[in-house]
């Protein structure tokens, strides 16, 4: 078993298999969000400490691994969202609202040091759009409705990006000789 596969062991001993719904990022508890959008510190401190992880990872991937830039950027993230948190409507998920204001912050950052990757990584090379669609899916874990609602894009669109953004890393990685899942099984039978 690889480090990539998608299974883990239970402390019983069965396997497991992770998903989505397993890495969904749960939603604050109502009474401290409230807490936080009347000023309460601790209650925000709550809410830091439960969406920090999550939200440096993915800034982390979008800026090609800079982790000085992605420390940066999350600790703004979090400033616009102390500020920004009195006038949040729970019409949304919380999460939903903290990744709108995590894009915004990062496609800034991106537009105003017009970066580009610094080596050939198939992740690298996606445009930013298929970029944080896939990694909202596959590492934040957010539903295919709160990746249209975080980046303000319809159902339809999120989905293709995901699809397209899948497709074009498995190009990427076959061209670097890299093969997965079913082109790995096929690759083995013919070279028998």
């Amino acid at each position: 078993m690889s480090a990539y596969d998608p299974f883990w062991v239970h402390a019983s001993g069965r396997l497991r298999v992770y998903t989505p719904q397993a890495l969904s990022l749960a939603q604050p508890d109502p009474g401290v969000l409230r807490k936080a959008q009347r000023g309460d510190e601790r209650a925000f401190s709550l809410i830091l400490r439960a969406y920090e992880t999550p939200v440096f990872n993915y800034v982390l991937r979008l800026v090609g691994g800079n982790r000085s830039l992605a420390e940066d950027l999350t600790q703004e993230v979090f400033l616009r969202v102390y500020q920004g948190l009195p006038k949040f409507s729970l019409r949304s998920k919380f999460t939903t609202w903290l990744f709108q204001v995590t894009k915004n912050r990062v496609l800034d950052e991106l537009r105003a040091s017009e970066r580009r990757p610094r080596s050939v990584v198939a992740l690298e090379d996606l445009s930013t759009d298929l970029k944080m669609a896939l990694l909202l899916r596959d590492v934040v874990g957010l539903s295919y409705t709160e990746i249209a609602d975080s980046l303000e894009i319809t159902l339809a669109t999120v989905k293709w990006r995901i699809y397209k953004a899948r497709e074009e890393v498995q190009l990427a990685l076959g061209r670097e000789g890299i093969s997965f899942g079913s082109e790995r099984a096929t690759a083995s039978a013919e070279s028998s």
